[in-house]
């Protein structure tokens, strides 16, 4: 691809500690000499792991790449509660912790599995009036205390379970959910407060940590993607999170007009998404199936993002 073209794909990059989503965001345009880079959802300044980029026209298929489960590592402290929930906070309080055992940490972790009604921290990313939390609550001002349901798929300790006041643990979630209020609900039912002591994303959906970019790499690339191997998704090869179909030459061209087009082998119900792809597998829309034609795998499919 010329660089007249520009870059269009999906990077993987291991955050380090320190530093925002956005100032990623920031580094990996410069890198890689291209403005439209987006990210696949926040990691907290102080957690690190694996990122999610979209670079150019991937940029338009964040909103399904953002909703794929997270898998996380990490360190929950016990005895001490912080404002932010997490170790970069003030202290509101403190107890004592000499009668915690792994057995007991073990069984309150498991209530939280399954689906239960989160409260988001009041230092947050998230908005309320065009205003974020952490806005508000770093001004005094009340922050909305509104539960969100969230779904926890695993939650357990590690590494051989309590050790002192801390405790090591693996976390599996849906999109949305905040591992600071995670520890810091923990920490309620156990009657001891706690706080996220550290936090690491190892995985999103299919994509791991183990084929994520540093940022030093990425810094000295110069511009050229092929240097990064697994860590760069070329956008024809990007995996979303439903069916592949391929299309014929004539309904391609439909296709990039923006009409319905009649494929086959189509596994998919109505109102589901497909990827669309041409004969030489170039990805060229993600659309809709809007009517399914007898049980034989044929329908009809409205393209809703076209990349011409």
């Amino acid at each position: 691809m010329s660089r007249g073209e520009g870059l269009h794909g999906l990077l993987l990059v291991d955050k380090p500690a320190g530093c925002t989503s956005h100032d990623v965001v920031r580094d990996a345009r410069r890198a890689l000499h291209e403005r439209k880079v987006g990210h696949c959802g926040t990691l907290d300044p102080d957690a690190t792991g694996l990122l999610l980029l979209t670079v150019g026209r991937a940029t338009r298929l964040t909103r399904f790449l953002i909703r794929a489960p997270k898998v996380y590592e990490g360190i929950i402290r016990f005895g001490i509660v912080t404002d932010t929930y997490d170790a970069s906070g003030q202290v509101l309080s403190e107890r004592p912790t000499t009668d915690l055992d792994t057995e007991e940490v073990s069984a309150r972790m498991a209530e939280l599995v399954g689906t239960y009604a989160q409260l988001p921290p009041p230092y947050c990313a998230k908005k309320t009036g065009g205003r974020k939390f952490y806005e508000l609550a770093r001004q005094g001002e009340p922050v909305p205390r509104e539960p969100v349901e969230v779904k926890i798929y695993e939650f357990e300790p590690t590494g051989g379970g309590l050790a002192g006041d801390r405790l090591p643990f693996r976390l599996a979630c849906a999109s949305g959910t905040y591992a600071r209020s995670l520890a810091h609900d923990l920490g309620e039912r156990l009657g001891c407060g706690a706080h996220l002591a550290a936090l690491r994303r190892i995985a999103i959906g299919h994509f791991s940590i183990e084929s994520a970019v540093t940022m030093p790499a990425l810094e000295a690339c110069g511009g050229d993607p092929g240097p990064l191997g697994e860590a760069w998704i070329p956008f024809d090869r990007i995996p979303l999170p439903f069916p592949e179909v391929q299309a014929d030459a004539n309904q391609e061209r439909r296709v990039l007009n923006g009409q319905s087009a009649l494929l086959q082998d189509l596994d998919a119900a109505e109102g589901d998404w497909i990827k669309l792809v041409n004969p030489r597998r170039r990805f060229i829309a993600v659309g809709s199936v809007v009517e399914r034609i007898g049980d034989r795998g044929v329908g009809v499919v409205q393209p809703r993002i076209v990349f011409k």
